[in-house]
């Protein structure tokens, strides 16, 4: 599972007819900090997504095991919409991290 924001919507006047009635949306995937992260995925909404929300996808065969997606040609389908996140022991700060070079 990821998270991710919905940034667009992609329109395919002719698809697999499996399709047919899917909403497709590019979502960006994002660090549970809310920073974007590298690339785009198209992805199956099955659960009413709008733009910009913050949601949970997931890939491979469990993308064909969400609502309306058994036997469907899908490699990626978000399944809930994020209310919050929390961290409960965030990652330490890079910067934080000793410094390795040695002094000449």
């Amino acid at each position: 599972m990821i998270l991710a924001r919905v940034v667009g919507t992609v329109v395919a006047t002719r698809k697999d007819p499996r399709l047919e009635g899917k909403k497709l949306l590019i979502i960006k995937p994002v660090s549970p900090e809310g920073k974007d992260e590298a690339g785009y995925v198209i992805s199956v909404d099955t659960v009413g997504a709008g733009f910009r929300e913050l949601v949970i996808a997931v890939a491979g065969s469990s993308a064909r095991m969400a609502d309306g997606c058994k036997d469907t040609p899908v490699d990626n389908s978000i399944v809930g919409i994020v209310d919050t996140v929390s961290l409960d022991d965030p990652p330490a700060a890079a910067d934080k991290a000793p410094d390795k070079k040695k002094a000449r």
